[in-house]
């Protein structure tokens, strides 16, 4: 087996690892905010609460210092499958292929939270046909976590683009492009801090500031194929390294979010979260240092549940909120300082619940011939 050969097989098998804990720590994140959340649906909204130091700390822990890196996790997983595109593949060929897998479960799901809640009395009509004048813009208002797929999108997009550049670019140039991306990702400190509009913003060029093009996803892209390429590094030092940069990106992520929960105080959300942007410089370091421990899993070949739950975790991604919610309910029963159980407990059971419901739905779905335009196999 060649280098090449051995760094394919590699990589499959620790990517699915990734796909399996990425996907539970979604949930982790989601059900960490029934604990914070001042909005009637028990997720963070415009404003938020912190109810017991206990919130504090453990909303800290899981949701900042242990769930953060989810997304990012994600983008790089796509990144480094997709980047470069293979030889001889076009861009119409990569857009037919990578949106007829995620455009149609997509669709499907926005429909789905835009009518399925009327089963059960948790909307009424009236919201339902707004939502459903809202689904060519953007997505209705029981999915927030579909938010996702629009970044998801962007990336696809603009994959045949920079590929070309990426199989032409030496280390050194990805490096400055990364280094540009960090310092992108300080614009909004900058923003919250320092001053509202910084390297060239004002109100008639509200967005493109002088490293917008270097900002948002695009950057992690760059880091997934730096890795990828460049990065030839020995197991142990792949361990130590990204256990550092995870540790150190993490315990910031956390601390951020302590800092500014002080119970028993009404908080604006962003302000609350102001670490916790999925393209900040500490989220960047621990997304890294994660990435770089999962590459350091060596197996020829995954568990076959391992496989299937990385096979299924796009599906269990879409439908979690519809298992999330009632559970979390459960636990939380109204009243997030006095929750079920320990809030130290119940926020990974109601997410190792939720995990555990989407994938058994996910599973009998994909029994089903034409499964695939669902939950996207």
């Amino acid at each position: 087996m060649n280098d090449h050969t051995k760094c394919q097989s590699e990589r499959i098998v620790f990517v699915d690892y990734i796909r399996v804990v990425a996907c539970f720590l979604v949930m982790l994140v989601h059900a960490s905010e029934n604990f914070y959340g001042a909005d009637p649906s028990g997720l963070a909204g415009d404003k938020s609460m912190l109810l017991s130091e206990a919130n504090r700390f453990w909303v800290a822990f899981y949701d900042g210092g242990l769930a953060r890196t989810c997304v990012p996790l994600f983008m790089v997983v796509s990144a480094f499958l997709l980047v470069p595109l293979k030889p001889g593949v076009t861009m119409g060929e990569f857009y037919r292929r990578r949106f007829k897998r995620i455009l149609p479960p997509m669709l499907a799901f926005l429909l789905l939270y835009t009518f399925l809640p009327l089963a059960w009395g948790a909307m009424t009509w009236e919201q339902s046909l707004a939502d459903l004048k809202l689904i060519p813009f953007n997505f209705p208002s029981m999915a927030g976590h579909l938010w996702f797929m629009y970044p998801l999108i962007s990336l696809y997009l603009i994959i045949p683009v920079v590929s070309p550049w990426l199989e032409r670019a030496t280390a050194k140039e990805e490096l400055l492009f990364i280094a540009l991306f960090v310092l992108a990702s300080t614009i909004p400190w900058l923003h919250r801090f320092v001053y509202p509009e910084v390297f060239g913003e004002c109100f008639w060029n509200p967005s493109f500031n002088a490293l917008y093009y270097c900002a948002g996803y695009l950057g992690y892209l760059v880091l997934a194929h730096y890795i990828r390429v460049h990065i030839d590094w020995a197991t142990k030092k792949r361990l130590v390294v990204g256990a550092v940069c995870f540790v150190t990106g993490a315990v910031f992520t956390a601390w951020a979010f302590w800092h500014k929960g002080v119970p028993m105080r009404a908080i604006d959300t962003p302000m609350l979260e102001w670490a916790w942007e999925f393209c900040m410089p500490n989220l960047i370091l621990a997304t890294f240092g994660a990435f770089l421990m999962f590459s350091c899993i060596r197996r020829e070949k995954a568990p076959k549940i391992i496989s299937d739950i990385s096979r299924l975790s796009f599906g269990m991604y879409l439908m979690h909120m519809f298992f999330l919610a009632p559970i979390a309910a459960y636990f939380v029963q109204g009243n997030p300082a006095d929750p079920l159980i320990p809030v130290c407990l119940a926020i990974p059971c109601i997410a190792i619940l939720t995990y555990i419901c989407t994938y058994l739905t996910s599973k009998l779905i994909s029994l089903i011939p034409g499964s695939k335009w669902l939950i996207g196999l």
